[in-house]
């Protein structure tokens, strides 16, 4: 192999996806534009049917995007001014953000250093009279503790929302996350496992009243046209989306057992002391995102950009430390473990496409690195 000839390779190649199923997506699109039925339409309503049967749960909801199936969850659990919700600090800021829309304060507690999730024995010790619910953040497609979170939130009657914005697919125990807990949320941003051309997002729930609030919600409040029960809000899933996302929710078992075949690669090829994703049989892990950690991160991923392999920090500052957050009253060093995470973790490129030839040039890049840091 030549290096010198090797294209740059990105975090995810949504262009060899697209080339992939061109052909199937234009039709579906063209579908929808002889239809003249652009929004809440029949592709749609199938894609709710489809993704239900396929998380398991018996409702399904499109909706703008996965910021918005957070507040519309949180909405139809009336969760609201003087609430709290405990969730995690490390996590994309929608998370939080969607708590904070409500007008609830997030209240947050470290995680498990082995998988970046939420850590069960800490959610007690936070548990207030004001506490509601707790956001799950099944991060990077690896599912976090739900029955040790499920065990505690039936002790202190809470409810759960399932954050499953990286991990649609995924595992606990043999069921699909977003089903577990009251209500799941899931993101169909262009980088996904399941990914729309655009901003989209839908909510599943087993439990027929937070279905039928939602339903409501998501359309100003309304449904019957003109009449509005309830103050909602603009979160509508576009027939267009929905027809592109159909085509690809045909595919996502097979682009899921890919990226499970590249993480074993990088798992088996990567130095034993670098920190790799944590996988186990109970607690599945579908990659929406392949993770190490070492000391050198950022010297690691300045050499990665040098050899024209991209590489990022999922995330770089935990939400604590935010600064829109400033007024909870967080300080660094409250939540360490995110914080180490935070300062040492690194995203390789990972895509169901990603060839033997691009994924072994990224682990000789990293092993030759490694290899002349040791030496120095």
């Amino acid at each position: 192999m030549k290096e010198e000839t090797m294209d740059p390779i990105p975090m995810v190649d949504l262009q060899a996806e697209l080339n992939l199923l061109r052909n199937p997506i234009l039709e579906m699109i063209t579908e929808v534009l002889d239809s003249g039925n652009y929004v809440l339409g029949k592709k749609g309503e199938t894609l709710e049917k489809l993704v239900a049967d396929y998380v398991g749960a018996k409702h399904a909801l499109g909706v703008a995007n996965g910021t918005d199936a957070l507040v519309l969850a949180l909405k139809a659990l009336d969760i609201g001014s003087g609430d709290e919700v405990i969730t995690t600090p490390f996590t994309f800021f929608a998370t939080a953000e969607a708590i904070a829309e409500v007008g609830a304060r997030p209240v947050f507690i470290d995680i498990e250093a082995d998988t970046y999730n939420l850590d069960p024995s800490k959610i007690e010790a936070a548990i207030t009279p004001k506490t509601k619910a707790i956001i799950v953040v099944h991060l990077y497609g690896k599912a976090a503790n739900m029955k040790e979170i499920l065990s505690l939130a039936r002790k202190y009657n809470l409810r759960i929302i399932e954050d499953a914005c990286q991990a649609i697919g995924t595992e606990f125990e043999g069921k699909r996350v977003g089903a577990i807990g009251d209500i799941g949320c899931f993101s169909f941003f262009p980088s996904k496992n399941l990914g729309a051309f655009g901003d989209a997002g839908l909510v599943t729930t087993n439990q027929k009243t937070l279905h039928d609030t939602m339903l409501k919600l998501r359309n100003h409040g309304s449904d019957k046209k003109y009449h509005h029960s309830l103050i909602g809000m603009n979160s509508r899933l576009d027939e267009m989306q929905a027809a592109i996302l159909l085509v690809k929710l045909y595919y996502l078992d097979i682009f899921l057992h890919k990226r499970k075949e590249v993480a074993r690669r990088y798992t088996e090829s990567l130095p034993e002391f670098l920190r790799k994703p944590n996988v186990s049989s109970s607690r599945e892990h579908t990659f929406h995102q392949y993770c190490i950690e070492l000391d050198e991160r950022d010297k690691l991923a300045a050499e990665l950009d040098k050899n024209h392999i991209a590489s990022a920090v999922y995330y770089p500052k935990p939400l604590h430390v935010q600064e829109a957050f400033r007024y909870l009253n967080y300080k660094k060093g409250d939540f360490p473990i995110a914080e180490r995470a935070a300062s040492r973790i690194l995203a390789l490129p990972i895509y169901p496409m990603m060839t033997y030839e691009q994924q072994d040039y990224i682990i000789l890049t990293i092993k030759k690195f490694l290899e002349g840091e040791k030496d120095k």
